[in-house]
Parts: structure tokens; sequence; C-alpha cells
């Protein structure tokens, strides 16, 4: 059994439009007149007076991080950590008393992390050559606005038609990209199919671990603990488990193996490999796992090759 952390999972359509200005300059023409002096009479030198025309000073709009030069503004962070935070209490007021992302990671950080992320795959996108369609922009908003009340919906999660435009193409950029290395994920990935004996003492496992050493069925042992299950855990890949502890031991041992105790905030383990194989297809929650954590290793090595400044204190 998989026991994860709830996620606030914030779903950011992204908008995106451009405003383009246009100036002409005008030519003012005229004849000089002729001299009506002598033809040898020198003509008067023609002096022009510059018109003064006012300098307007652009203040740069302040950042919260810029990524490969390209920068994640201090009011678009803010407005999606507003948008964060109102997910998390959504969750909260679903599951009271569950564990949240905020306690362990700070919330700006979370927020302007899943901006810095988005725009790594757009950056991608953009660079393996996907070309957003402004057509497919416009239907997305579209869809969204035959099931909402379009303005609300824009004030009650933080966004200007404009920054709404402007996130939902990043949106669909990030998306294509994630498509594209998912796409590539292994179809059948090496997986184990392993039971365990867990125990709440480290005296009681040592003990258990010197029975199975001594000949004990490591099933019927695990049966006495666990009537229903006998310690299945199923078949899994790597990434799968939330203890990496479990999991490293069970992809150390070939079937038939069991392991040492291993001590987790859960318990002592015992864990015995069943099976392995390479064919078995995945689980829907473990394809999920895996999923995610081939989404996370390539962002990894993305922020890695990176140049990333975060501008906010």
């Amino acid at each position: 059994m998989r026991i994860s952390l709830p996620k606030a999972l914030v779903l950011t359509w992204v908008i995106g439009s451009i405003l383009l200005t246009g100036c002409r300059a005008g030519v003012v023409t005229g004849e000089t007149p002729q001299p009506t002096a002598a033809v040898d009479q020198p003509t008067p030198a023609v002096t022009f007076t510059p018109t003064t025309v006012p300098t307007t000073t652009f203040t740069p709009e302040p950042l919260a991080a810029l990524v490969n030069g390209e920068g994640i503004s201090l009011a678009e962070f803010q407005a999606e950590l507003e948008r964060y935070r109102k997910a998390l209490a959504e969750v909260s007021a679903v599951s009271p008393g569950t564990i949240l992302a905020t306690e362990e990671v700070a919330e700006e950080m979370v927020a302007l992390n899943y901006l810095i992320e988005e725009t790594l795959l757009a950056q991608a996108a953009a660079q393996t050559g996907y070309v957003l369609d402004p057509g497919l922009v416009q239907q997305r908003y579209a869809d969204l606005a035959a099931s909402v009340d379009m303005a609300a919906w824009l004030q009650a999660n933080f966004y200007t038609d404009e920054t709404f435009m402007s996130a939902l193409s990043r949106s669909i950029q990030a998306a294509w990209m994630r498509d594209q290395i998912l796409a590539e994920m292994t179809a059948f990935p090496e997986q184990v199919h392993a039971r365990q004996i867990l125990l709440y003492n480290s005296t009681e496992a040592s003990l258990v671990l010197a029975n199975l050493q001594s000949g004990a069925d490591f099933e019927n042992l695990a049966r006495q603990y666990d009537p229903v299950d006998a310690g299945d855990l199923g078949w899994f890949p790597r990434g799968y488990l939330t203890e990496p502890a479990i999991e490293d031991a069970a992809f150390g041992l070939q079937p038939g193996e069991f392991s040492n105790v291993i001590e987790t905030q859960l318990g002592f383990h015992l864990v015995q490999v069943v099976e392995r194989s390479s064919e078995q297809p995945l689980a829907p929650e473990a394809k999920l796992a895996v999923q995610e954590l081939t989404l996370q290793q390539w962002l990894e090595e993305r922020k890695a090759g990176s140049e990333i400044q975060v501008l906010i204190p």
C-alpha cells in the first residue's frame, strides 16, 4: 500500500495576449522663398531650431525570477501564491488535519517553483519546435467562459483577462512538452512483487529475523501479523513507495530472498521479494507515480542546465 502526502494541485489556465502599438512620424515640407536682393547678395543662412521632444522614463517591471533570461513578474508570482493558498485552504476544508506541503516547504517557494518549472517546460516546447496555435488558446478560453461567469472567475482566481491569456498560453506549451517527456517513458519498467512483515519494536523484529534465518517460512510469519493480506505489497516500480529504504531493499533482492530489519517512521520492516519482472503492466496508481518521477527527473536535469535567478528574498 502506498502512503503519500496530499498535494494541493494549483491548475493554472495560462493566458497571453499581444498588444501591438505603432506610431507614425509626420514630415512637414515647405518651399524656401527665392531671394529678392541683387544676384551677388549672399543668401542668408537658415537656422533650424530643433523641437524639444519630451522623454518618457520607463520603470522596469519588478521580477520574482529570471529563467534563462525570461522574466517571471513579481505580480504574476504574487497572484500564483494567492491561488496556491486558496487551493490549500480548500484541501484543508475537505480533509481537516491532513499533512500539507506548507509544513515542509514555504508557500512562497512552492508557488515560485511551479512557475519556474512551467516556464522551463514551455521554453523546451518552443526549442523542440512546437508552435502555439492562437486558435487553440481562444478555444480553451471559450470553453471555460461557456461554463462560468468569466469576470467573476477571473477575479476569484486573481487574474486579469490579459494575465489569464498569458498564463493559458504558457500552460498549453508546458502541457505539450510534458506529454512528449512522458511518451518516452518506458512502457514496462522493472517491477518487483514483494511482501513485508511490519513490527513496532526492534526487539520483536530481531526475533522474527532470527526465525527467518533459521528457516521459517516468510509468508506464514507475515500472515500472523497481517491475517488478511499476509503483508502483500503487490507489484511496484522504482519511485512508487514513499519509503525509499523499503524500495531500495526490495530492488536489491532476488525472488525468495528477504531483507534485514529496516527501520522507518512507520516501524520496523522485513521485506521479501516474491517475483521480479520487466513485462508486468503497471497498475494505474503505479503508472501515475512513475510519470511523476519521470517528469521530476526531467525538470531537475533541466534546472541543472539552466540559468535561474530568484529575485525575491
